[in-house]
């Protein structure tokens, strides 16, 4: 427990020196707020409080290893009985973690290790290539790749649907760096918060792109004539037309080729499709809707078609979505896997924003920096290299002794990979 109270002193000293500038939320009093200990991993909820004072000291009190805040606003926020909280409503939030997505990265920084034989390795594996044991202990890491892949689902997610296909404007959207693996929107509004759950559900699954009927949007064949749709159409169908004319005038040959493949089209119909790329691109330039390639039928067009709208759908957390009891990181509070801040940040800041080298320093989350070395002893078996204000710490193996900057002793203790010495 000497790691845990170590950094459970220093977040209470870091609450102790923002308290006056700490963040609050809108309708602070009808949320409901829980807390994860360092000491218990077990969820405190069913608290309110009346003002940010309020919070901060309860925080500073218990240095709490992780803060939420509802999305839901109740006129009873304390009360343990959910059917007695007198439910008003929820924002909807977005979550995005590339913890729920593959990217390419991870294959670099990801660690299994079998929980039978103890064998370890990098990368994602379904079964131990030693005993083939199927149950793993997974070391998540974080790399500024997997980071901006996040964040560019956050901008899709925001110019490519909530603005344009919702109308949500921009003072209505509130967004935060989770401190970790990914980024939250929760949007505001009286109508936004009269939604179901099932409401949200049907939201998640036009965001995502689960809910498309191809058929609905006007793909038909009518004697052997492939009919479609144009970009005048509006959604999904003009979300899809775009997607095809930027893929094919922006693509490499062969880029084109390894794409339609992972589409999951045969090899015959992918060079017919490479013979009439060009007159099928004009095609949809000059918004024709009947549509003709050699070989391909309405199948092969759905196949086609399916590919184009999993890169267009957004990879969110659907449950985060759909539960109107979910709670949420409070904004400005620490994460207990990294020390990170959870950052909150203006749609303007988005774009440029980098959270392991940011440079602006109001909006840094890495809120432990330091050149001061503290001393650690690594615990597990391979530990991936850790790149952070443009430098690099690691790859470190088990046992090794090692002195690093204090923001980094930090998050190693935080990924309960390293112990104090």
């Amino acid at each position: 427990m000497v790691n845990e109270a170590y950094l459970k002193r220093i977040f209470q000293a870091y609450y102790k020196e923002k308290e006056k500038e700490f963040p609050f939320v809108n309708l602070f009093d009808h949320r409901e707020f829980g807390f994860i200990p360092w000491e218990k991993q077990i969820m405190i909820r069913h608290m309110a409080f009346k003002n940010t004072e309020d919070l901060l000291k309860y925080i500073i009190e218990n240095g709490p290893k992780h803060v939420y805040s509802s999305g839901s606003l109740y006129l009873q926020p304390d009360n343990s009985e959910m059917s007695k909280k007198q439910y008003l409503g929820c924002d909807l939030i977005v979550d995005i973690d590339v913890d729920h997505f593959y990217t390419p990265c991870k294959d670099d920084h990801e660690i299994w290790i079998c929980k039978e034989c103890g064998a370890n390795g990098y990368g994602i594996q379904k079964k131990c290539p030693k005993c083939s044991n199927t149950k793993f202990k997974i070391i998540n890491w974080i790399c500024e790749k997997c980071l901006a892949a996040a964040k560019n689902e956050i901008i899709k997610l925001i110019y490519s649907f909530l603005i344009p296909d919702f109308g949500i404007k921009e003072k209505q959207l509130k967004i935060n760096f989770s401190g970790h693996r990914g980024y939250h929107v929760k949007v505001e509004g009286e109508r936004i918060r009269t939604l179901s759950s099932e409401g949200r559900r049907e939201l998640a699954d036009y965001l995502s792109g689960k809910s498309v009927s191809l058929g609905i949007l006007g793909l038909n064949e009518i004697r052997s004539t492939i009919y479609s749709f144009t970009k005048d159409n509006i959604g999904w169908a003009q979300k899809i037309i775009n997607k095809i004319e930027e893929i094919l005038q922006n693509c490499s040959y062969t880029g084109l080729i390894v794409k339609l493949q992972n589409y999951g089209l045969s090899e015959n119909r992918v060079k017919s499709f490479m013979n009439y790329k060009d007159d099928f691109l004009n095609n949809l330039l000059n918004k024709k809707n009947i549509w003709s390639i050699e070989g391909f039928g309405l199948k092969t067009w759905q196949i086609f078609l399916n590919g184009i709208i999993s890169e267009i759908g957004i990879e969110i957390d659907e449950p985060v979505t759909i539960d109107i009891h979910r709670l949420i990181r409070y904004p400005g509070s620490l994460h207990g896997k990294t020390g990170f801040k959870v950052q909150e940040l203006d749609l303007g800041e988005l774009t440029d924003f980098n959270p392991l080298n940011e440079n602006n320093e109001k909006n840094d989350p890495i809120v432990f920096y330091s050149k001061n070395l503290l001393k650690l002893r690594i615990t597990e078996p391979i530990i991936p290299p850790t790149q952070i204000k443009n430098e690099t710490y690691g790859p470190y193996k088990q046992d090794e002794i090692i002195e690093v900057p204090h923001h980094i002793a930090v998050f190693l203790l935080c990924k309960e990979v390293a112990e104090l010495i």
